[in-house]
């Protein structure tokens, strides 16, 4: 199961991540591509305790759901809303600059793999391994989000 640990994996994320243009169209969703690096920057920040984010977990969360988000053999599903901090259109960080955008999101992916992390605000806690797949899984969803 690939993860940002592996070379190869991380090497995939940064050349579709290069393909990604502030006008390529969204398959689904309500970001356009430039908010959409900015919510994956944002996300980093937050698990790297650099940006608050509000949590919404419970037992089911840490349990069931972590397990399916980061193990069963689907893509994650469309539309469903994240939290206020990382939404685009809400509380997230405005968009400034496209590739000086991309060059912080591709900073931070590398230094959030070496970054402490504080507990996942859906999921908990994770280790080492859950938090590398974790980040695989949520650049892929949303790189396919804009067919990259």
């Amino acid at each position: 199961m690939k993860n940002l640990f592996e070379q190869s994996a991380q090497a995939e994320i940064a050349a579709r991540l290069k393909t990604v243009r502030p006008g390529s169209p969204r398959k689904w969703g309500k970001m356009n591509a430039h908010q959409m690096v900015c919510h994956l920057a944002d996300s980093y920040r937050g698990v790297m305790g650099q940006k608050p984010v509000s949590t919404k977990t419970g037992l089911f969360q840490r349990t069931i759901m972590k397990w399916g988000g980061l193990y069963f053999p689907m893509p994650w599903p469309k539309n469903i809303p994240t939290m206020p901090e990382m939404d685009q259109l809400a509380g997230g960080t405005p968009p400034v600059e496209f590739q000086r955008d991309v060059a912080e999101l591709t900073a931070l992916m590398t230094k959030f793999l070496t970054s402490k992390k504080v507990p996942h605000p859906i999921f908990g806690a994770m280790n080492d391994q859950e938090w590398a797949r974790w980040a695989y899984l949520h650049m892929d969803h949303h790189l396919r989000q804009f067919g990259c």
